[in-house]
């Protein structure tokens, strides 16, 4: 009778949950940075490069600018008196002084023609800046994969554990009622019903415990996904495959390529400081006197049409310096990506010997699994020869019960550091 009573407690198989929904770790990664403050940066960084670009490429449409002034000169040239001592007799006359007062209103009008490649440059300067803010942004958002991946996976392992404590429950509440139906025949002991009461009363601790501890986590990935999770959404394990690549491409050593081509966009731009330069200039006025007539003393519209050119000769070194300082700033950029590259590989190498660990432990974990059912096996058959009591056989399932459930944590544990290898490479999940 005992037998038959207690051998179901050997065999404890996962029960499987039928959830409403399933929830995959690279949605959750998806949800996870849409959701955040930072996802919107990148339009918002679109638009203001593409804002900045248009202002540079409007440079090479001609600037108006509308002047007006008022002058007096104390001493203007006075034609009389020069004219006055001619052997022409009243010529003097006839010439008026020139007006102290000069008036007038001007639209001058210039139109770069030449500028040695500066918007050129500044244009390119722009775009890479735009690259440089856009990889800073995305990895921003990829320190949010660690969080997710923490919050994810214990999620996990609360789900295994509370699948074989609902089994483990669902036997005990069983066998309780059947000796309960067999006490009174005197076939089993008072005794025996409150071990499993006890155990059944700790189980269902370890279940509200459970519950609570989800439902937490749950909240937490919850708003960081900006999505809705209930309690029968379904975990999903994520394959992540045997072979691991030992290739890095995380943003953060891609912003330092960026920034390295970013300095060599303003190298250009410095280069172009020190090229000709050439523009036309027109100049519509109305004025008394009309542009460099002095003799018309009246208002009157009048025009100049010229080009110049400008080119900087000697600036002092200023671009050979300038030049130097970018020189120093790709040495540094350079040191600093060596240095991340190396604590990133550290990581992985660390990361890979927990591979290797929790691997073996699953290992492990089967051969142990393996002696528990048969130590259990064994104090079965000792219990029902009466040799044990049904606080020792109750021992020895309880730590068949520990060993399943070590075996589905470290099972998860092997996931998450395959996951968190990903991560540290650069490497997406599928």
């Amino acid at each position: 009778m005992k037998k038959k009573l207690l051998i179901g407690f050997m065999f404890l198989v996962p029960l499987t949950v039928f959830s409403q929904k399933i929830l995959t770790l690279k949605e959750c990664y998806d949800k996870a940075m849409s959701a955040t403050p930072i996802a919107g940066e990148r339009e918002a960084l679109s638009q203001i490069s593409a804002v900045r670009d248009k202002n540079l490429t409007k440079s090479w449409l001609p600037t108006l600018d509308a002047g007006g002034s008022f002058l007096y000169n104390s001493s203007v040239i006075d034609m009389t008196d020069i004219l006055g001592s001619l052997p022409i007799q009243g010529i003097g006359g006839l010439i008026k002084p020139l007006p102290h007062e000069q008036y007038k209103i001007t639209l001058d009008i210039n139109q770069l023609i030449y500028d040695g490649g500066a918007i050129k440059g500044a244009r390119a300067l722009e775009k890479a800046d735009l690259k440089i803010n856009e990889k800073q942004t995305e990895a921003d958002l990829y320190k949010l994969r660690g969080q997710i991946n923490g919050y994810y996976f214990s999620l996990l392992i609360l789900d295994r554990q509370k699948e074989l404590l609902q089994n483990y429950h669902e036997l005990i509440t069983k066998r309780i009622t059947s000796l309960n139906s067999a006490l009174a025949s005197g076939v089993v002991l008072k005794s025996d019903i409150d071990v499993l009461s006890s155990e059944k009363i700790k189980l269902e601790q370890e279940m509200s415990e459970n519950v609570i501890r989800k439902a937490s986590l749950i909240k937490i990935l919850s708003s960081l996904t900006g999505t809705e999770i209930d309690a029968s959404t379904e975990f999903v394990l994520p394959a992540t495959g045997e072979e691991l690549s030992v290739e890095l491409s995380r943003p953060e050593l891609q912003m330092f390529d960026l920034r390295k081509k970013q300095l060599d966009a303003g190298l250009k731009v410095i280069q172009s400081k020190r090229i000709p330069k050439a523009a036309g200039f027109a100049t519509l006025g109305y004025g008394n006197p009309p542009g460099s007539n002095f003799f018309k003393d009246e208002f009157a519209p009048y025009y100049i049409l010229g080009a110049s050119v400008r080119w900087n000769i000697f600036d002092w070194n200023k671009a050979k310096n300038e030049k130097q300082l970018i020189s120093l700033q790709q040495s540094i950029i350079e040191s600093r990506k060596s240095e991340l590259t190396d604590n990133l590989e550290r990581l992985l190498d660390a990361k890979s010997a927990e591979i290797t660990s929790q691997k073996s432990l699953l290992e492990s974990d089967e051969e142990l699994i393996t002696l528990r059912k048969r130590i259990t096996a064994a104090a079965e058959s000792q219990y029902e020869n009466g040799t044990i009591s049904a606080t020792d056989f109750m021992n020895e399932m309880t730590a068949e019960r520990q060993a399943l459930i070590n075996y589905e944590i470290h099972k998860i544990n092997l996931a998450l550091a395959r996951i968190e290898y990903l991560n540290i490479s650069g490497k997406e999940i599928e």
